[in-house]
């Protein structure tokens, strides 16, 4: 029996279960070889997709302009479309092409609110105010400022591009107050950290809303002032999944574990539904204190709730059994998840690497490759560690080679280092000197110290001295220089310099910092530091 033709219908229900690029590529062939793609609603639902796809990428995007390329007679809402994807993306000033190219299209498409909407937003991404003038002008010319949305946008463009000015006018001009356009200039000044602004025209707005009050929280975040964030946060009378979300992530991003735990149960009796981002944030607050227990019951809450675990969740579940020691639990989430970004596999392999599970991280690395899956610097640096740990010296010089020559990617500090401590395991210290001379002792102190280290190691004590002086003169009261200085000295039997190295240090109020370490108990986390008495 023939097999046959899809029609626009069965293959927008495809597109819509769509979630990779290659997919896309898979129905725009069939599109091609049955002629739909000539069919206008067919070509606009592929170029949606294009555009929307779960991970938004410079080749997604890409791929979505050469689809709108190839429409032989775009209407008024595939021009939109694409306009809106390049709006926001890195790439605005492609939104502004395109909109000039349908101003000039043959078949007279027209733009409408949504275009304009579209184009004010890639005038802010821009901050270009000159650009953003004279699509205002057209605006006006046409008759559409007196609409809403893109009278709100306007006002946004003019405080992103830094005009507070024009953009307060057009506030202070409306007829009847409109929280959102009150919001378009605190969320400019709240996200530029102009908190005193932000604050006065807070308090001054006539009504505002749950996303005024995110502004304010989000603001005092971005900028690490998460105390401030939350007396505000306080304040709220209501509060959406998103303000819980900022406040959660304000806490996360400080490493303030156990109050992201605290907030999140709070979250929970206030009976408001967590979402991924949510959940992602406690499952790292989890893996920062070590805190198992709370962590399967983090994971069981997602089970039970019967939300899909993938990408960016996937790899937060991953990296917090991992970091919790349970490396058997991580694996079956890993093998458990359809949909892998590369962060999911890098935490699967750092997590194999850090529990001395060498063979099985490079082994994971080349099922990625096999997959067809790009590493990225994170995922080299796990890699390079792993060589670093097993002491293969040839397999970590292949692989740095490798980063470098086949995916074009710039070496970073931590790479530097890992090469430098696989090297130093061998005494290879003229070679990893050679490796690091063109980074300056200032900018890699890390990196020198690990050489240091490893020329101690060696009995190469012109050159242990050598750095160990080096260091001491980029930060006098770094007592890692000191430390190692008078490690050196000793393994030299210079005594007398030990001694005046040692009360150098004391003289400078520097200290060694204790080390440090956390355990889980009975679901409570203790911290003890190196030094500690402990009373039985």
């Amino acid at each position: 029996m023939a097999a046959t033709s899809p029609t626009p219908s069965t293959l927008s229900s495809f597109l819509e279960m769509a979630n990779s690029i290659s997919e896309l590529h898979q129905a725009h062939a069939v599109m091609l070889k049955t002629g739909l793609f000539r069919d206008p609603f067919a070509a606009s639902r592929l170029l949606t997709k294009a555009t929307v796809l779960p991970i938004s990428s410079p080749e997604t995007l890409s791929y979505a302009l050469s689809v709108f390329t190839h429409i032989e007679e775009p209407n008024s809402y595939i021009y939109n479309t694409i306009i809106r994807a390049y709006s926001t993306s890195p790439f605005p000033q492609l939104a502004l092409i395109i909109f000039l190219k349908m101003l000039n299209s043959v078949n007279k498409v027209f733009p409408d609110k949504y275009t304009f909407t579209f184009i004010v937003k890639a005038c802010a991404t821009m901050e270009n105010a000159k650009q953003g003038e004279q699509v205002h002008g057209l605006v006006t010319k046409i008759g559409l400022e007196e609409d809403v949305y893109i009278y709100n946008t306007l006002v946004h463009m003019y405080a992103k591009c830094g005009c507070f000015g024009i953009s307060r006018g057009m506030i202070d001009g409306l007829i009847e107050d409109d929280v959102i356009a009150w919001n378009a200039l605190l969320s400019v000044y709240a996200e530029r950290g102009l908190f005193e602004l932000a604050r006065e025209l807070f308090d001054e707005m006539p009504v505002k809303n749950v996303e005024s009050w995110n502004f304010m929280v989000s603001g005092y975040v971005n900028v690490g002032l998460v105390d401030e964030a939350r007396k505000v946060f306080d304040e709220m009378l209501v509060k959406d999944v998103v303000s819980w979300n900022v406040m959660i992530t304000g806490y996360t991003k400080a490493d303030k574990f156990n109050e992201v735990l605290t907030l999140f149960e709070d979250m929970l009796r206030a009976k408001v539904k967590p979402d991924d981002c949510t959940l992602v944030n406690v499952l790292s607050a989890c893996a920062g204190v070590g805190s198992l227990s709370q962590g399967k019951w983090v994971h069981a809450f997602i089970e039970r709730n019967g939300i899909e675990v993938h990408n960016f969740l996937a790899t937060a579940l991953v990296d917090m059994y991992c970091k919790c020691g349970c490396i058997e639990k991580g694996l079956e989430v890993f093998n458990g998840t359809l949909r892998k970004d590369i962060s999911t596999w890098n935490a699967m392999i750092a997590g194999f690497s850090n529990h001395g599970y060498l063979d099985d991280a490079l082994k994971t690395f080349n099922e990625l490759i096999a997959d067809g899956i790009k590493p990225n610097e994170v995922t080299f640096v796990s890699v390079l560690s792993t060589c670093s740990q097993g002491g293969l010296l040839s397999e970590g010089r292949r692989m740095f080679e490798l980063m470098i020559n086949e995916y074009r990617i710039q070496p970073t500090l931590v790479h530097y280092g890992c090469m430098v401590d696989l090297l130093g395991r061998f005494g290879l210290l003229e070679e990893a000197e050679e490796l690091v001379s063109k980074l300056p002792v200032k900018e890699a102190p890390a990196i020198w110290e690990s050489l240091l280290s490893a020329s101690r190691s060696h009995n190469d004590v012109e050159l242990a001295e050598r750095i160990a002086t080096k260091l001491l003169e980029v930060d006098p009261r770094d007592s890692a220089g000191y430390v190692q200085l008078s490690n050196v000295l000793a393994s030299m039997g210079r005594w007398d310099d030990v001694r005046e190295v040692r009360r150098k240090m004391r003289s400078e109020g520097i200290t060694k910092e204790p080390g440090c370490s956390m355990i889980e108990v009975d679901g409570v986390v203790h911290e003890f530091l190196a030094g500690e008495g402990i009373i039985l």
